[in-house]
């Protein structure tokens, strides 16, 4: 703080009383905060999308875990079906010799 006092006191000043150092530095304090303030965002950013990301991420892997159930269960139910259809095949076909051996 004394150094900036310092400079302000010992450049010369236009009639407004600022100097150019001092207008200089005003500038370049504004824009380091802006930088900062951009950096802040950008971060902040950049983890909201990283939340996504996981969240994005957990939703897919449900959807997998639901399909693998569903896979699984199709899976079951095909092999009842082909069961019941092997069974219905062997009393059609008694059926069949039966008629067969009336006819």
């Amino acid at each position: 703080m004394d150094t900036l006092l310092v400079l302000a006191q010992s450049t010369p000043r236009s009639e407004d009383g600022f100097g150019w150092p001092l207008a200089v530095f005003l500038v370049g304090f504004f824009l380091a905060i802006a930088a900062l303030l951009a950096i802040i965002a950008w971060q902040v950013a950049a983890t909201y999308r990283a939340r996504m990301s996981v969240a994005r991420e957990s939703a897919y892997r449900s959807l997998a875990e639901q399909s693998a159930s569903a896979i699984t269960r199709t899976s079951t139910d095909l092999a009842q079906a082909r069961d019941l259809l092997d069974r219905l095949d062997a009393r059609t076909a008694e059926i069949e010799r039966l008629l067969r051996e009336v006819g």
